[in-house]
């Protein structure tokens, strides 16, 4: 008879975590995580606020215009 898909998961569960706690320096990964999480925004935050308004209409109005984008660099 096969158990129960919650039962399964908690026993993998279970053997995940055992194995983990084991490791050392384990701890630090998701500090690191976080740090890189956060850096990625924070640029991404820095890079939008720095944007050119004009820059910041003429892609907001692409997907609005008919003209393919090389035909309007080349004019």
């Amino acid at each position: 008879m096969q158990e129960a898909p919650a039962n399964q998961t908690s026993k993998m569960l279970k053997f995940i975590k055992h194995h983990m706690t084991t490791i050392d320096g384990i701890d630090i990964f998701p500090l690191v995580a976080f740090l890189i999480f956060f850096t990625f925004f924070l640029g991404l935050f820095w890079y939008v606020l720095r944007m050119k308004r004009s820059h910041v209409e003429e892609m907001a109005s692409i997907p609005l215009e008919e003209s393919p984008v090389h035909e309007r660099q080349n004019t």
